[in-house]
């Protein structure tokens, strides 16, 4: 059984046991969430699509860690001209585990 859900403005395929990385919610780690953005779920017989969202359907996961990714470079540069500007960005994200799919 798998499902899509949307977090952060972003769509993850998820199933039980996985683990991801969303963009960061205010979640302590060991903390349970619930998300009730499901878009699709499928098991069984034939998958439920939502319109956007299943009705009843959600998915449980719990918090891991929070944390940052590895630092991106933005370097801009111009040619003869003694531009030169450079920039680091470290996006901070949420690490989750799937524990259940409901609906």
């Amino acid at each position: 059984m798998y499902a899509i859900i949307e977090t952060g403005g972003k769509q993850y395929n998820v199933k039980a046991g996985d683990v991801i990385k969303v963009e960061k919610l205010e979640a302590a780690p060991e903390e349970s969430i619930t998300f009730d953005k499901v878009l699709l779920v499928s098991g069984g017989d034939a998958p439920k699509v939502g319109a956007p969202y299943v009705n009843g359907a959600t998915v449980t996961a719990s918090v891991l860690a929070q944390g940052k990714e590895k630092k991106v470079i933005v370097f801009k540069y111009k040619a003869k001209k003694g531009y030169q500007k450079k920039k680091g960005h470290r996006q901070p994200f949420t690490s989750l585990r799937i524990e259940a799919i409901n609906g």
